[in-house]
């Protein structure tokens, strides 16, 4: 079947990055916002991990961003909903300095336009672990705007979480495809090559490779940018 569509990872795709250093300045700002209201800093980082495992154990019944804030206050006590606000400020003025901690490759918007003018319909399949504020700044740091995408997966839009194929069928359905009318394009590849499972092709973008399990990448095609453009044009 012919593809249509392009699916794109975002961090350590379109926006090169050290994971642990980003982690790093995201949580780092985080407890600068919170620590003054309260919040034990330790606490605080052990809530978000435990609140990022619920949305990746999702299994549909609700988005994410309940999964995360019904763990969240599970730690802290339902009075922790007050707070919501903060992390809203947070991410509305400070979340932007968390800019820093990641890279800038032009070729990433440039690929991203070329393909769309190529005729391809783009959507970007990040991890929804994020509010769409933060998701929305994460994109123009890359250049690009998240117009440039038909549709882009946040904590408030999404049901599951990678490496579950049901993110990936989640998305497929809300842009009206099938998994073979799909190429996965990303870094990670437990997380984003699974999406050949489904059917769909895939592309394994090298330059910030994540590769925990060290599995076989051989049989993927793979490299950076341009060889991402040569593998499109031949689609």
């Amino acid at each position: 079947m012919k593809i249509t569509t392009i699916l794109f990872d975002l961090d350590g795709t379109l926006l090169p990055m050290d994971q642990d250093v980003f982690i790093g300045a995201y949580f780092g700002g985080l407890a600068k916002k919170l620590v003054p209201h309260g919040y034990d800093k330790e606490k605080l980082f052990g809530a978000i991990w435990s609140g990022t495992r619920a949305m990746v154990k999702n299994t549909g019944d609700k988005v994410n961003e309940e999964a995360f804030w019904e763990e969240f206050c599970r730690i802290f006590g339902e009075k922790a909903r007050a707070d919501i606000h903060l992390f809203e400020e947070f991410y509305a003025n400070d979340f932007c300095k968390v800019k820093d901690a990641c890279g800038y490759d032009p070729k990433a918007a440039d690929t991203i336009r070329t393909i769309k003018s190529l005729g391809f319909r783009v959507a970007l399949a990040t991890n929804p672990l994020f509010p769409s504020t933060a998701t929305e700044q994460r994109i123009s740091w890359t250049g690009l705007n998240h117009t440039d995408f038909e549709h882009f997966t946040t904590y408030e839009n999404s049901h599951y979480c990678k490496p579950n194929p049901d993110y990936y069928r989640e998305v497929m359905q809300k842009l009206g495809v099938c998994a073979e009318e799909c190429l996965m394009v990303g870094n990670d590849v437990s997380e984003d090559m699974i999406a050949e499972m489904l059917g769909s092709k895939v592309f394994l973008l090298t330059d910030c490779l994540i590769n925990k399990d060290n599995k076989d990448i051989s049989a993927y095609p793979q490299g950076s940018f341009d060889e991402l453009l040569a593998y499109v044009k031949q689609l």
